[in-house]
């Protein structure tokens, strides 16, 4: 039992420490589907798998379709419908994963990030995930966001930190000054 009141001081403290850190810069934000929009994108754009699979499926499709029209000489209704839902599905398919997302993570409420030389903590009011610079491979900055992508090979963690979310127009330059003094730009 100690163990755990030990452990737990310790997860404090460190939640504190970020925050408290001079020149962090705090947002507070809501997450919308867009955000994880922005943050499906990126991930797709560094890791080109998801973009190359997906070309391929739909050129397969494709060119199925064409060589099937052209051996009859005529468009088939069945096969054109199958194409135009393939294309739908393989168009759409980030969304769908953007809406699960939001599924998961919206209920959660108002977020609260705070970002410091020591890292960045997310609070909700229902948890707080405190994440080192190690954490991250590095960070791309699109129109109205900041994405943190993590170093595993999957880029299986997002952080899409909103420029929305900061008090201060003067407060994105000094989180793209965070971001580029602690990580780097992929």
């Amino acid at each position: 039992m100690a163990e755990d009141s030990h452990v737990e001081g310790n997860t404090a403290e460190a939640c504190d420490d970020v925050e408290e850190q001079q020149g962090a810069v705090r947002l507070v934000y809501r997450p919308e589907p867009a955000d994880t929009l922005v943050g499906l994108r990126v991930r797709e754009r560094i890791k080109r798998t998801g973009l190359l699979l997906r070309g391929a499926f739909l050129t397969l499709w494709a060119g199925q379709w064409l060589l099937s029209a052209v051996g009859r000489g005529s468009v088939e209704l069945v096969s054109t419908v199958l194409f135009l839902f393939v294309v739908l599905v393989v168009w759409g398919y980030p969304r769908i994963q953007a809406a699960h997302v939001q599924r998961t993570i919206g209920w959660q409420g108002e977020y609260r990030a705070t970002v410091s030389a020591a890292g960045m903590t997310c609070r909700s009011d229902h948890s707080t995930l405190v994440q080192k610079w190690t954490v991250f491979q590095g960070y791309r900055e699109t129109a109205d966001h900041f994405v943190l992508v993590s170093r595993d090979p999957n880029i299986m963690c997002l952080d899409v930190l909103p420029k929305r979310g900061v008090r201060d127009a003067g407060d994105v330059d000094r989180l793209r000054a965070l971001l580029e003094r602690h990580t780097t730009r992929v």
